[in-house]
């Protein structure tokens, strides 16, 4: 019997030291892997060919790999059976059966999932209605737009109620439109079913949107697995956005003085305090003048920036 340590079933998945290699002696996709990853909205970035399908895919048991992997407490190698049964997928590319309406695509992927006949269908129809397809249930997939092919693909992951959701490029051939529609469907699902969310893309929006933690990949190896604001705030300690009503010049020559670094974005102020200074400087300095102060905050990064600064600090390139 697979008993499930109770710390364990805290997080969603865990890696040590894993490895993939596609051809013996080739490139490895892969190298050497170790993460704790909570139960939460991850976000899994990358490039194409970073390896983030590979991960996914030896996480599912769908892929021989060296080292371990457990995902929620249970081993990727011995215990497929027990992880796809809790594991929601969405793949990348379409994975439909032809001739199947999406009622009937929905029913049978929650039967394969364990849940008896009439559940199944009845998960169908209410999967279905969450992803706004109530309406085309009984269509044929084969005639479905791009866009409701995505939706379907969504709600055949999600039927069984799935305790982790895993989501390749979710957004793949949707327009502005139909992409903001699947992200918002997305980013509701953790507090509608209570369902931990990996949502693997090489759009940083995406991950932005609707993830609060990410891991970078690049060239098969991990450059950063942490909460988003952290990274976006990652060296940038005591920078501070900084924008007066009139006198922007007056108050940057003010606080050089005082020991502070002063870049200018336009009329913006990117002010870096001297070591053990706060905020109280800049008010000082503008009250000093009378200066009215209409914006300030801590600098944060764009997670695409962030993401970049990321790749130097590894030795890479995006």
């Amino acid at each position: 019997m697979n008993v499930v340590n109770e710390q364990r079933m805290e997080l969603a998945f865990e890696l040590a030291d894993v490895r993939k290699r596609y051809d013996r002696g080739g490139k490895e996709a892969l190298k050497g892997i170790s993460l704790s990853v909570p139960m939460t909205r991850v976000g899994l970035l990358g490039p194409n060919g970073a390896g983030k399908s590979t991960l996914l895919r030896l996480m599912l048991g769908l892929l021989p790999f060296e080292g371990a992997a457990t995902v929620l407490g249970y081993d990727a190698r011995t215990s497929q059976a027990n992880i796809r049964a809790r594991i929601g997928y969405m793949p990348e590319r379409d994975a439909t059966i032809t001739g199947l309406s999406a009622v009937e695509l929905c029913s049978y992927a929650a039967e394969l999932s364990g849940l008896p006949h009439a559940d199944a269908i009845e998960r169908a129809h209410s999967s279905l209605e969450y992803v706004g397809l109530g309406d085309k249930r009984y269509q044929v997939i084969d005639g479905y737009s791009t866009g409701m092919k995505q939706r379907v693909k969504l709600a055949q992951a999600i039927v069984h109620d799935p305790k982790v959701l895993f989501l390749d490029e979710p957004t793949n051939g949707l327009d502005p439109e139909g992409r903001e529609e699947m992200l918002a469907l997305i980013a509701e699902l953790p507090s509608r079913s209570g369902c931990a969310v990996v949502l693997s893309s090489h759009l940083l929006h995406d991950v932005e949107r609707t993830c609060e933690r990410a891991i970078l990949l690049h060239q098969g190896t991990v450059i950063y697995s942490g909460r988003i604001d952290e990274l976006r705030a990652a060296g940038q300690e005591d920078i501070y956005e900084v924008r007066v009503k009139t006198g922007e010049e007056i108050l940057a020559n003010l606080l050089s003085q005082r020991g502070c670094h002063i870049d200018r974005e336009n009329t913006l102020l990117l002010v870096k305090l001297p070591a053990n200074a706060s905020t109280d400087l800049i008010f000082s300095c503008a009250d000093e003048r009378k200066l009215q102060v209409r914006h300030l905050q801590p600098r944060r990064l764009s997670l695409e920036s962030a993401y970049v600064r990321a790749v130097h600090e590894a030795g890479g390139t995006t």
